[in-house]
C-alpha cells in the first residue's frame, strides 16, 4: 500500500515537473516577444518625442525670424531719423540704439542658423530611426507568428499531458493529493523528494539518524523535519 502510494506520488511529481518545464518554455517564448514589442514601443516613443522637439525648434526659429524682422525695421526707421536730428547728442543716442538693435538682430540670426542646422540633423536622424522601426516592425510581426505557432504546439503537448496528469492524480486519496498540492505551491514545485545518505534532496539538510533508519525500511511515509516535504528512500544506483 505504501509502496503503491509512493509510486503514484513520485509519478505525479515527475509529470508536474515536466508540465512546469512546458509552462516555462511558453513563458520564455512570451518574454522574448514582449521584450521586442517593448523595444518597438520605446523606439516609437523616442521618434514621437524627437518630432515634437523638431516642431518646437521650428516654432522658436519662426519667432526669432519675426523678432529679427522687427529689429531690422526698427534699424531702418532709426537710420532714416538720423537725417533729421540736429544735435550730436541725438545722433549719439540714435547710433547706440541702432548698434544695440543690430547686435540683437545678429544674435537672433545666429540662433536661427543654429536651430536650422539642429533641425536638419535631427530630421536626418529621425528618418534613419523610422527606417529601422519599419524593419523591426516587420521582424516582430514575423516573430509573433513564429512564437504563436510554437506556443500552440507547446500547448497541444500540454493538453495531452494534462489528461495523463489528471488520471494519475485520481489514483491518490483526497487527503494525500491536497497535501501534495499544498507542498507543491509552497516548496517551489517540489512536494516529494528522495533522501540520499541521510540528506533531504529538497532542502539538503541532514535528517536525524533514527528518522532516516525508519525511512529506509520503506513501510511508512515521512515528512522532512526541515522543509516538510514528503520524503522517501531509494538507493542511488552508481553507473
Amino acid at each position: 500500500m505504501i509502496r503503491e502510494k509512493l509510486h503514484n506520488l513520485t509519478t505525479l511529481q515527475k509529470m508536474d515537473l515536466e508540465l512546469d518545464e512546458i509552462d516555462k518554455a511558453v513563458k520564455e517564448q512570451q518574454v522574448v516577444l514582449e521584450k521586442r514589442v517593448a523595444a518597438l514601443a520605446t523606439r516609437e516613443e523616442h521618434i514621437t518625442t524627437t518630432e515634437e522637439r523638431i516642431e518646437a525648434q521650428k516654432r522658436e526659429s519662426r519667432i526669432l525670424e519675426g523678432e529679427m524682422s522687427d529689429k531690422m525695421a526698427h534699424i531702418r526707421e532709426r537710420q532714416a531719423k538720423m537725417m533729421q536730428v540736429q544735435t550730436g547728442r541725438e545722433q549719439t543716442a540714435l547710433l547706440k540704439e541702432i548698434e544695440d538693435a543690430k547686435k540683437v538682430a545678429k544674435e537672433s540670426e545666429e540662433k536661427i542658423i543654429s536651430l536650422m542646422e539642429s533641425v536638419e540633423k535631427i530630421t536626418n536622424d529621425i528618418a534613419e530611426e523610422k527606417n529601422l522601426l519599419k524593419g523591426e516592425k516587420k521582424l516582430v510581426t514575423e516573430e509573433t507568428a513564429t512564437v504563436r505557432t510554437k506556443i500552440e504546439s507547446i500547448n497541444r503537448k500540454r493538453r495531452t499531458r494534462d489528461k495523463a496528469r489528471a488520471a494519475q492524480a485520481a489514483l491518490l486519496d483526497a487527503e494525500t493529493l491536497k497535501k501534495y498540492t499544498t507542498l507543491r505551491a509552497r516548496r517551489n514545485g517540489l512536494a516529494i523528494t528522495n533522501v540520499v545518505g541521510g540528506v533531504c534532496q529538497g532542502c539538503y539538510m541532514m535528517m536525524p539518524p533514527q528518522r532516516f533508519n525508519m525511512l529506509m525500511k520503506g513501510d511508512q511515509l515521512f515528512d522532512c523535519p526541515t522543509c516538510q516535504r514528503m520524503i522517501y528512500y531509494k538507493p542511488v544506483v552508481e553507473d
